[in-house]
């Protein structure tokens, strides 16, 4: 099921996408799309509405971040060997993990704006992974039965404040606007193998990135099980799964984002997102 936030920022609605591509209004049925509430026994209901029985939403609404309730928004760093050999780093014994702010988080759509003084915003189109359930210290075995669905991120990032100017990578990670997140949540159901998706991403309509989840040296499961053991998963946390190769850090000479630039990204099966630099 292809699950949806739809309608002014803060005052969105819940909807989903039939069948047939079309944004279906579940407003009457699910007031609410947080997840913490609805866990994983509420989406499974969710799934067996009858989506032709709910009116069509005409025209194109702005769609905002797919469900509510996230209190942690947890990232993987250099999860693909060819970015990791881009960025000129080596390739990680153990998953690198760090934070995003919560206070990133926007809507698929929703325009970039660059910090003052930015002149290294780059971009990361990234797998998401959706906690349903909570997860502490969980197996590898059973980590996949505590994801309530899957989703697109892209990573923004800041690479002087989070390279040049010392102490951890968030600083320059969780600047406002540099998380969006959807168009869809897409439940798990529906996502037989995450370790089979491509993704894309594009500025101004020249391809940058090109890849695979299938090249991820920490798979999905690993990823869950070990940041649950880190810390404990809630429903509604994020975990951005790292990017591959082609962001702006790793070209020669490298190119960043700038005013007026517009970024087009996506993961077979779980929708697109297009933003304007601002």
């Amino acid at each position: 099921m292809k699950l949806v936030r739809f309608g002014p920022a803060g005052r969105e609605k819940v909807g989903a996408i039939d069948a047939d591509g079309r944004l279906r209004d579940l407003s009457r049925a699910v007031p609410h799309l947080h997840l913490p509430t609805l866990g994983l026994a509420g989406l499974k209901r969710l799934e067996k509405l009858p989506l032709r029985d709910f009116p069509r939403v005409r025209g194109t609404p702005r769609l905002g971040v797919p469900f509510t309730g996230i209190s942690k928004f947890v990232a993987i760093g250099l999860n693909y060997a060819d970015h990791a050999a881009e960025a000129g780093m080596p390739i990680p014994a153990e998953p690198i993990v760090f934070m995003k702010a919560t206070t990133c988080i926007q809507g698929p759509d929703d325009p970039i704006r660059l910090p003052p003084g930015s002149t290294k915003t780059d971009w990361e189109v990234e797998l998401g992974v959706v906690i349903g359930r909570t997860a502490r210290h969980v197996e590898v075995g059973d980590a996949l039965a505590h994801v309530a669905g899957y989703c697109v991120v892209n990573d923004v990032s800041e690479r002087a404040w989070q390279l040049e100017r010392g102490g951890t990578w968030d600083k320059g990670k969780g600047f406002d606007t540099f998380g969006p997140i959807g168009p869809w949540l897409v439940t798990a159901r529906d996502v037989p193998d995450p370790q089979a998706l491509a993704l894309w991403l594009d500025v101004n309509g020249q391809p940058r990135q090109r890849g695979s989840t299938a090249t991820m040296i920490f798979g999905v499961a690993q990823l869950v099980s070990y940041v649950s053991r880190c810390m404990t998963l809630l429903p509604g946390d994020v975990i951005a799964t790292g990017t591959p190769p082609g962001v702006g850090m790793g070209m020669k000479p490298p190119q960043y984002l700038r005013a007026g630039d517009v970024v087009e990204l996506g993961i077979d099966g779980l929708g697109r997102q297009r933003q304007v630099v601002v």
